[in-house]
């Protein structure tokens, strides 16, 4: 047993310091990722708190404020089209229980005339404009601005459609594959490997357990984005009052295990960009900063320009 220990202790010792050396200089290892754009400032469903979500009134109203990258979901509507849609039941935002997926786009129902803001609970938001657009729309009014579309099905159509629309408008660079599932991801990046990519849930759980492990210096990553939520947005958002997630002590522990501003400074180094939200307050937005984000999500487009206003950071 002392022999074992005599040869393990300074084995231990020597991965443990290559290991902190290589996440503080990963360029010896890894090439830094090139992305065609860098996004501070994100508008999360367009800028969903302040003009009806994902709008062409929202998304222009986010540009003109200066958003770096517009943040949507898309569904494929009966007749093929491309529709800018968080959820693909339209209930929520219409009040019509009807599916994207059986209608034409021409049937779509207008959303309502006021929309409670998802990570604002109790807060509405209103507009002029009350019709679902279409994906192609938004790559023609807009054919520089990076977007993250989001996809929460496993529809290979609708995979198809977007990449398609997505090379018509000559936007690979800046358009970029966005789904919790990887299962999904897989069937993205075989349809169009070019454009850039986020970590899935499993990923980034995955990519938790390499870092905690001191292996994450020594392996190579292909994504280029980090979309993380900010674990004190979603437990006030999503969790009852009473729930034991709510409690400030458990709510400081998740944010010390997945938080890490080592973690985010090593990815940053590697060319990741790491993005938090959904932020809506100066006191989130100084948090997602705080721990290393290189950019952050919110439904308040013009609160986060007048924060970045006002305000300096580093990452």
């Amino acid at each position: 047993m002392a022999s074992c220990l005599y040869y393990l202790i300074p084995a231990l010792g020597g991965y443990s310091v290559a290991s902190y050396f290589f996440l503080k200089n990963p360029h010896l290892l890894h090439a830094r990722k090139h992305s065609a754009f860098h996004a501070t400032h994100i508008s999360h469903r367009g800028g969903c708190g302040e003009k009806l979500e994902s709008t062409m009134e929202a998304f222009t109203h986010a540009v003109e404020l200066g958003t770096h990258m517009l943040e949507l979901d898309c569904h494929l509507t009966r007749d093929g089209q491309v529709v800018v849609s968080h959820d693909e039941n339209l209930l929520r935002q219409t009040g019509s229980d009807v599916n994207i997926s059986s209608l034409n786009y021409e049937e779509l129902p207008l959303y309502k005339e006021r929309l409670e803001v998802t990570f604002n609970t109790g807060h509405f938001s209103s507009g002029a404009d009350r019709k679902l657009a279409l994906l192609e729309d938004l790559f023609r009014k807009f054919p520089k601005m990076p977007v993250n579309i989001e996809l929460k099905e496993r529809n290979p159509a609708l995979i198809d459609k977007v990449s398609e629309l997505v090379k018509r408008y000559d936007r690979e660079h800046l358009t970029v594959w966005a789904t919790t599932s990887s299962s999904i991801m897989k069937i993205c990046r075989s349809t169009n490997a070019s454009m850039p990519y986020m970590f899935t849930v499993s990923r980034a759980l995955w990519l938790l357990l390499l870092f905690y492990s001191g292996l994450l210096p020594f392996l190579p990553l292909g994504e280029n984005f980090l979309q993380f939520y900010l674990p004190r947005v979603i437990n006030r958002t999503f969790i009852p009052e009473s729930g034991i997630l709510r409690k400030r002590v458990v709510v400081a522990l998740i944010e010390k295990l997945t938080m890490r501003r080592s973690l985010f400074q090593h990815l940053v180094k590697r060319g990741i960009q790491v993005q938090l939200f959904v932020c809506n307050t100066d006191e989130d937005i100084r948090a997602a900063f705080a721990v290393g984000a290189t950019g952050v999500m919110t439904d308040y487009p013009t609160l986060l320009t007048h924060y970045l206003h006002t305000h300096t950071h580093s990452t």
